[in-house]
């Protein structure tokens, strides 16, 4: 027993720095990953960004007529204010009810429901895009065209409610976590003072949580401008600048979708679309940036 304790402990040494090496891989090949996504985006790209594109009216024309044989024009600005408006009016269908679906799991439930909700949460979230997309166009289409008498269902209000219902379980799991590390002596203190449970949750809690809070929209407005396939399917997909959540819009992801199977290699077309998923890479890092940012300022108050 004793020699198998001492080659065991010999062995420990060297087993320890294999794994400390494989964490440390595993961490720096996520870097990795991240730059070599953006590299080849951008590769395939910078030609026709630095070489022929005019990047101004791109960002500021709404007119995406990419195939015209005498007059192609790339112009942006409908794919992007489609995508900021879904997004918009997505967050504000959920973050009413991921912010409060939170509170409750985290203040009000008994152990046994939270462990429920948590439970189908996750399910919510395991639910593959293309699915909801299948939802937008059978069951929402008809619903919108019934509730609304509009003369199609598929339109940013359709596309919205998927996209809020995706990004629910990001909010509400993100939100909890922020909601717990709120100490339990600020809740017991103010309890102690005669707070009710509602006052401590709108008095203490979402003050003290407010930059996890944020993070959880941020991320969740993160997940909707990256969907794809629910956008594509439930829209309408017409390049249009909304003017009501009944209008049919386009999205960056959905046009880079449906039209990157059928372009040539390497021509403007195929640059372009590339372009749009540089300006959607920036996009999201920005948004995903602001959240980690928000996320350590509750580190450091904490």
């Amino acid at each position: 027993m004793n020699i198998l304790r001492k080659k065991s402990t010999a062995h420990l040494p060297f087993s320890e720095t294999v794994i400390e090496l494989f964490i440390r891989l595993c961490g720096i090949s996520s870097i990795l990953f991240v730059f070599g996504i953006f590299f080849f985006v951008f590769r395939e790209g910078a030609g026709f960004l630095f070489g022929g594109l005019d990047v101004g009216q791109f960002l500021t024309n709404v007119e995406w007529q990419p195939t015209s044989l005498n007059n192609k024009r790339y112009g942006a600005l409908a794919l992007i204010v489609g995508t900021f408006s879904v997004t918009l009016l997505a967050m504000c269908i959920a973050v009413p009810f991921g912010l409060g679906a939170a509170i409750f799991v985290s203040e009000f439930c008994s152990p046994k429901l939270r462990e429920t909700f948590k439970i189908i949460i996750e399910l919510l979230a395991a639910i593959p895009s293309v699915v909801w997309g299948f939802i937008g166009l059978t069951v929402m289409n008809q619903l919108i065209i019934t509730v609304f008498n509009a003369p199609i269902g598929l339109t940013m209000l359709n596309g919205s409610i998927l996209l809020a219902l995706m990004s629910v379980p990001i909010i509400v799991s993100i939100a909890e976590d922020a909601l717990k590390a709120v100490p339990d002596s600020y809740r017991e203190a103010a309890e102690a003072l005669g707070a009710t449970r509602w006052q401590v949750v709108y008095r203490v809690l979402l003050p003290a949580a407010k930059n996890g809070l944020l993070a959880a929209v941020l991320l969740g407005a993160a997940r909707s401008i990256g969907e794809t396939m629910a956008v594509l399917m439930a829209t309408g997909h017409s390049v249009n600048m909304p003017s009501s959540p009944l209008s049919w819009i386009r999205t960056l992801t959905a046009t880079i979708a449906a039209e990157l199977g059928e372009v040539a290699r390497g021509g403007e077309h195929y640059q372009v679309l590339f372009i749009i998923g540089i300006l959607l890479f920036t996009i999201t890092f920005v948004v995903n940036l602001i959240a980690d940012l928000a996320i350590k300022g509750i580190r450091q108050e904490s």
